[in-house]
């Protein structure tokens, strides 16, 4: 029997102005995330995180991840963590898909924005949880 389409999750982290939004959609046992947020939202970098037992104990679970990102964009920072984590949580292969843009963002903002990413992976994680 075919596995039956689930429905997107949609996740938030942050208020107001500064949010994160995050889409998953399971693809069998893998999972498909886009990370949006700002003022004007796009894809900046996509992220393919797979995890694997490590080489010194098949009990230890290494995360290898590739980055794809379009100059000048910066949310590897954002996207690599997210998608690692989940990759290792969830032992599937995860690709996150990010593009979170505010303009004359100064570095509190940035870090603002890498500290929602971490509410939004344990959000993601609780609600996928069986």
């Amino acid at each position: 029997m075919a596995q039956q389409p689930v429905a997107p999750l949609v996740v938030t982290a942050g208020r107001g102005n500064r949010r994160l939004r995050a889409v998953a959609c399971r693809a069998g046992a893998d999972l498909v995330v886009t990370i949006t947020g700002g003022e004007r939202p796009h894809v900046g970098c996509v992220v393919l995180a797979q995890p694997h037992p490590a080489r010194d104990g098949p009990a230890r679970v290494r995360v290898t991840s590739t980055v794809v990102a379009i100059p000048p964009h910066r949310e590897e920072a954002l996207a690599r963590p997210l998608a690692e984590k989940l990759a290792r949580a969830l032992a599937a292969t995860v690709v996150v898909s990010a593009g979170v843009h505010d303009d004359r963002l100064a570095p509190e903002g940035v870090a603002a924005y890498l500290r929602l990413g971490d509410r939004l992976a344990a959000a993601l994680l609780a609600a996928l949880a069986p």
